[in-house]
């Protein structure tokens, strides 16, 4: 793009605008002289621009390294705790961080010190589409010569393997997302005949500790000795009230679902996942703190209020021979944030 004119008082590009009595009012000042940066006159500061641009790629690199150290370096199966967790999202965080702050900051560094940085103007001509496709080809032929890519080899080299890397991180978390996972959020520890008991202590629960007006936080007979005791906890931790069986509304098929008015519903908010944690015992409403969903248990938790979408997924409940509460089958649907499968 060397051959375009520069615009400056002295060339063509200079307007004038004249008053009606003739007399010149304006005149196009053009652009101002270049001032040429360390890198272009000095060398050796070139070459410390060029090194500075690939330690910032190699930075991204590294942080793409970070990242599958904790991605794959920390087991969280068996024993793990939250300081393990911590841990773990640490260097997930930073990794992240790094490898897109190493690109992106490498890149506008190159441009800034070592990529040509004079002002061009150029005559709109009209279009005349092979002429038109012929400049084109030689203007990304400039601009490909002008970011000096095929003289660096190790800003190239550089840049290629930060690039390369850099996605991978986004593949591997989204790969969660998808196949890997399997049927493994559409299913919890609730079953047929598992005691509810109050969380944290595991005790199970009689019906008749359950009296109009209370709220219970219940977490499944076993979850304490899980071996993956925070994940199963995610999707099974659930609310447990009393409310008079006459303001309840069952559907069809959900009619036995609930014991003399003691229903289960999953305490995990179908938004993004907060604990649907305060229970209005006039209204029976549930509202999650986070982003005020609120959720009627009158209308098996449909929402009236708030981002949510989805309803609670209620727990089929029944009381055994000696009194306790009992699930009579896992969540009929997903629990949580809005499932990509939900019924």
């Amino acid at each position: 793009m060397g051959d375009h004119s520069h615009g400056s008082p002295n060339t063509s590009g200079t307007v004038a605008t004249a008053g009606q009595d003739g007399e010149e009012k304006f005149r196009n000042p053009g652009l101002p002289p270049h001032r040429p940066r360390l890198a272009d006159t000095n060398p050796q500061a070139e070459k410390r621009a060029e090194r500075q641009v690939a330690a910032l790629f190699v930075i991204s690199i590294i942080g793409t390294l970070v990242f599958f150290i904790g991605y794959f370096g920390i087991k969280l199966e068996g024993g793990h705790t939250i300081a393990d967790i911590r841990v773990q999202n640490l260097l997930l965080g930073l990794g992240t961080a790094f490898a897109m702050l190493g690109i992106g900051v490498g890149i506008v560094h190159w441009a800034k010190t070592l990529m040509p940085d004079h002002e061009i103007t150029e005559e709109r001509h009209e279009i005349r589409p092979e002429e038109d496709r012929v400049i084109a080809e030689k203007m990304v032929g400039d601009i490909i010569e002008e970011t000096g890519i095929k003289r660096r080899p190790l800003i190239r080299n550089t840049l290629l393997g930060a690039m390369v890397l850099a996605p991978l991180p986004a593949i591997a978390v989204f790969r969660d997302l998808g196949p890997l996972p399997g049927d493994t959020l559409r299913h919890t520890m609730w079953a047929d005949g598992v005691h509810l008991t109050r969380d944290p202590s595991g005790t199970r629960i009689k019906a008749s500790d359950v009296t109009l007006g209370s709220a219970f936080h219940v977490i499944p007979e076993g979850l304490n000795e899980s071996e993956h005791k925070l994940e199963e906890k995610a999707k099974a931790v659930v609310l447990l009230m009393r409310l008079d069986p006459e303001s309840l509304n069952p559907s069809p098929g959900r009619e036995d679902w609930n014991v003399d008015g003691i229903v289960a519903y999953s305490k995990i908010c179908t938004h993004v996942g907060c604990p649907v944690a305060l229970y209005e015992q006039h209204t029976h409403h549930l509202l999650c703190p986070c982003h005020q969903s609120t959720f009627d248990l009158t209308q098996e938790c449909k929402v009236i209020f708030g981002p949510a979408v989805h309803p609670l997924p209620q727990l089929p409940i029944a009381v055994d021979e000696d009194g306790y509460l009992i699930a009579t089958s896992d969540f009929h649907e997903p629990v949580g944030p809005s499932y990509w499968e939900r019924g």
